[in-house]
């Protein structure tokens, strides 16, 4: 697309050149020549504008005399005309150059920012294997509402996949307080309660309104153990010799936010992870993409395809799916993260 409106100043100049000279004598196409610099103003620079500006005013002259009427006098509103639109484009293009150096700038510290909120994860933390896959919905940010993390710990290796309520710039200050908790708490407490405890505290202080963000926390805290805790989130997939189930919490609550409103507390349900299993935690931007008919992404079949692939490819296969599913755009926020147990 950049390539064809740079050369399409060339193409318009050579066009109305031809059909010029085929009408024959008079000057009514003239006055398009004004359109080559500001066509130019839209992809190259200053310096290019009046270059085409001034191109297009010689052209007009030769044209004019071409068609027997060389007057000054006749040409020069036309001519005029061109070299007003040629300064105006001119001044628009050095405008969007400025713009487009700030933009760079300005998308240059928020990648910065959006890389620290979202550090990238090792392909291995203690025992385990990780391969994480994000992608946001707004095509001009790396990072959203959607959050991860891994941390290894006194206690064994500690993740966090969470979906923050929202889009936008909130939803990402919300994300990287989140996730700026849950890094200092999974280190400091032996009980993965107390994390999501001191993570609802946090956010109990500084989320507005009815905003609120669903999380599942998983530990490992010895080979063999795998701790979850659910708060309003997505159901993670086990996949254990190859078959994939859904681990329900033994008490649904709320997301993080709003336990408060809850009378029954976080638990802490733990279940068997040997050598060889998987564990995919996401958020709902991958369950609830929709096809043309309306029909979500069935993930867990997609899984159960795929649960014998090799590690390092299965995330890339089952995001082209996904995309595919969508009709190659997601229209939220998806957080993929699979955590394995390699076999001995």
């Amino acid at each position: 697309m950049s390539r064809a409106a740079a050369i399409l100043p060339f193409v318009f100049t050579a066009v109305v050149s031809v059909i010029a000279v085929a009408a024959g004598p008079g000057l009514r196409w003239l006055s398009m020549l004004a359109a080559a610099p500001s066509l130019a103003a839209a992809r190259h620079g200053p310096r290019t504008v009046v270059a085409f500006g001034v191109f297009s005013i010689v052209l007009g002259v030769l044209l004019g005399e071409r068609s027997g009427s060389p007057s000054v006098a006749f040409q020069a509103p036309v001519l005029s005309g061109v070299a007003v639109v040629t300064v105006v484009s001119a001044w628009l293009s050095a405008l969007r150059q400025r713009r487009e150096r700030e933009l760079v700038a300005v998308r240059s510290v928020a990648e910065a920012a959006q890389e620290a909120i979202l550090a990238p994860v090792p392909e291995e933390v203690g025992p385990l294997r990780l391969s994480v896959h994000y992608t946001a919905a707004a095509t001009e940010a790396t990072v959203g509402g959607d959050l991860y993390g891994v941390v290894q710990t006194p206690y064994g290796p500690r993740a966090l996949v969470a979906d923050v309520r929202g889009k936008g710039l909130q939803a990402v200050s919300t994300a990287a307080l989140v996730l700026g908790v849950f890094r200092e708490a999974a280190y400091d407490e032996p009980d993965l309660l107390r994390v999501v405890q001191r993570m609802e505290h946090s956010l109990r202080r500084n989320l507005e309104g009815d905003d609120f963000v669903t999380a599942v926390l998983t530990g490992f805290p010895c080979p063999g153990q795998l701790q979850v805790v659910n708060c309003g989130h997505v159901l993670p997939l086990l996949v254990h010799r190859r078959t994939v189930c859904a681990l329900e919490p033994s008490s649904p609550v709320p997301p993080l936010g709003l336990l408060d409103l809850a009378d029954a507390e976080p638990t802490l349900d733990t279940v068997d992870f040997a050598p060889g299993d998987r564990l995919l935690l996401y958020t709902d931007g991958v369950t609830e993409a929709r096809d043309d008919t309306g029909t979500f992404f069935p993930l867990d079949e997609q899984l159960q395809k795929h649960c014998a692939d090799p590690f390092d490819s299965t995330l890339d296969v089952l995001h082209e799916e996904l995309l595919q599913h969508n009709g190659g755009r997601l229209d939220d926020d998806a957080a993929l993260l699979l955590i394995e147990r390699p076999g001995v």
